[in-house]
């Protein structure tokens, strides 16, 4: 009888891992969807659902460090870069951590990053997110992404 049990928290023990790597990674997946792809999109609350309160990013986010300063950024950029995607290209798991390989692509409408675009030129790189989930929500990211590409791709004559 114990074996029985022990067998059955076991099998459920897997179980409940499974549905939070799904949900996890649902939380993942929304970081990139529903807000860093049309960024002028993702409201406050949208924010809030998929990142912590104090969410700690590295490097800090232009906005400012936690969700209100992701809030920031996203404004700035859905303002400068209204066509801004950013899709996963593969995403791999350990634990609550996600390593996420991106791709961001947009036309800046204005001076970006020292270049100014008149010419509506595009960028298109690639980025790699460091992800820990703890609770539903996104607690810390580390992130690089490909800027100086960005960069001689806007200045390209």
């Amino acid at each position: 009888m114990k074996k029985l049990r022990l067998a059955a928290a076991v099998a459920l023990t897997g179980l409940m891992s499974g549905a939070a790597f799904a949900d996890d990674m649902a939380v993942v997946r929304s970081f990139y969807a529903d807000l860093l792809t049309t960024p002028a999109d993702a409201t406050p609350e949208a924010v809030r659902s998929v990142v912590a309160e104090d969410w700690v990013s590295t490097p800090t986010p232009l906005g400012g460090p936690g969700a209100e300063g992701l809030i920031k950024t996203l404004n700035a950029f859905g303002g400068l870069i209204p066509d801004l995607t950013w899709e996963p290209q593969e995403i791999l798991r350990d634990g609550n951590r996600f390593v996420v390989r991106g791709r961001a692509t947009g036309t800046p409408q204005g001076p970006f990053l020292g270049v100014d675009p008149a010419t509506g030129k595009s960028f298109d790189i690639m980025s790699i997110d460091i992800h820990t989930v703890d609770d539903g929500k996104i607690v810390k990211s580390y992130h690089v992404e490909e800027w100086a590409t960005a960069i001689q791709q806007l200045s390209a004559e």
